[in-house]
């Protein structure tokens, strides 16, 4: 019986439902006491139940569309402008990364700097790069690319310095040009790096998304989150882009790590590994 319990402890999914579990039960606890406090649930902790009746719900709250219909077209532009920064921010923080492995003086320059990026507040920064674009949306992308930039850009260099030495001996033995050492060593040994600094900035690029749309209108789902708190359309508009946001922010982190499992060669390996044994 101990090992049967401690077998099931060990699988992820247990953990998964566990906490799910605690997270309805207490839940459910705080937006009971809220009713009891006579204040408007719905206006501040709604039910998990109510919740989902909204998402189900076609009565029209806005344009005569219904909650998940103005959550839906919404994330379309958030996730759009999202997906740009990421991208801009993604390729700019590689060929930084590698420049600063190809130069000390780059690194010793730009690395100390970095950090620097990433403390200043995104509310703070929208103003900024709002008058230098002289565009919403450019400023949207521009903000999403920034704070993506910094997490693979610092993860990718530490992968490009997480090589054994043995290996670039290897490589001098064989006279291998530097080209080859990056392309054949030091871009495969970077790569599980590479994808946990996306891991980190698929999230803050939808996060900064969302951020920025607040204090910029124009459409997208912070426009419709600041909207809703003002009562301009449902309330449960807000609960729904709540769980929305937070759905998409895991299942970007899912989704890169199952895009390292295709293109990795050590993911690859360790694929094909298990297969072999699940055959056996």
């Amino acid at each position: 019986m101990k090992n049967r319990v401690k077998s099931l402890t060990n699988k992820k999914w247990v953990s998964t439902v566990f906490w799910l579990v605690i997270i309805v039960i207490a839940w459910g606890i705080g937006a009971s006491i809220i009713e009891v406090t006579k204040r408007t649930p719905e206006n501040i902790m709604p039910h998990l139940y109510q919740i989902l009746e909204a998402a189900f719900s076609t009565k029209p709250v806005a344009n005569g569309m219904s909650a998940t219909m103005v959550v839906l077209t919404s994330a379309r532009a958030t996730l759009v402008r999202a997906l740009g920064g990421l991208l801009i921010g993604t390729i700019l923080g590689f060929l930084l990364a590698l420049l600063m492995k190809l130069s000390g003086l780059v690194e010793k320059l730009i690395f100390p700097y970095l950090m620097l990026i990433q403390l200043i507040p995104v509310l703070g920064l929208a103003p900024i790069v709002l008058a230098i674009t002289g565009d919403i949306n450019k400023s949207r992308i521009v903000i999403a690319a920034i704070l993506s930039f910094y997490p693979v850009a610092t993860n990718t260099l530490a992968g490009f310095k997480s090589v054994d030495k043995d290996k670039y001996d290897l490589m001098y033995t064989y006279a291998a040009k530097k080209r080859t050492i990056y392309a054949k060593v030091l871009i495969p040994s970077a790569i599980p790096y590479f994808f946990t600094g996306l891991k980190i900035a698929a999230p803050l690029a939808i996060t900064a998304s969302i951020l920025v749309d607040t204090l910029q209108g124009d459409g997208g789902l912070g426009c419709m989150l600041s909207q809703s708190l003002k009562h301009a359309m449902s309330i449960y508009v807000f609960w729904l882009i709540v769980f929305f946001s937070a759905f998409i922010g895991i299942f970007s982190g899912y989704l890169m790590s199952w895009i390292e499992s295709l293109v990795s060669p050590e993911k690859r390996g360790l694929r094909k590994a298990k297969s072999k044994k699940g055959g056996n």
